[in-house]
């Protein structure tokens, strides 16, 4: 399992995403380009003194961390919309969860080239859950599904 953040942009949502990649021994991959420095303060504080422990890559572009991919069926999308219940997905654990940028999500084109679609029912009156938020909700589904505690 590992998570992957298309172009993020809010520090500390990537900061806090860190903490929990150290907290499952979960690798973060970040697909450039980032809104902020990794050496950005937020950033840095958010993910307290773990970032030793992150397993983390960076990554210049989508198709450099694509052409690592085994199958394109390890990409599972992350969205707000025309997505199954991330309740209804049956996890294997070799998944990539693939979040996009705050205030945008993921581009079209990438739901086109891969079928693996997620989202985190919501029935309140808001538009999505804070990335950091729904990267958790999901992670540990899956982690839950694969009984990997």
């Amino acid at each position: 399992m590992q998570i992957v953040l298309f172009e993020p942009e809010i520090p500390p949502n990537t900061g806090n995403i860190a903490r929990l990649c150290a907290a499952t021994r979960t690798r973060l991959n970040l697909i450039e380009p980032l809104g902020f420095s990794l050496e950005d303060r937020y950033l840095k504080r958010a993910g307290l003194d773990y970032w030793p422990r992150v397993n983390l890559r960076v990554w210049p572009d989508w198709d450099s961390f694509a052409a690592t991919l085994d199958s394109p069926d390890q990409v599972v999308l992350s969205s707000a919309r025309e997505s199954k219940s991330l309740f209804e997905f049956s996890f294997s654990g070799r998944e990539m969860l693939v979040f996009g940028p705050e205030t945008k999500g993921l581009p079209p084109w990438l739901g086109q080239r891969y079928p693996n679609r997620i989202a985190i029912p919501i029935w309140g009156e808001v538009r999505s859950l804070n990335l950091s938020n729904a990267a958790a909700v999901c992670l540990f589904e899956a982690y839950r599904q694969i009984r990997a505690w």
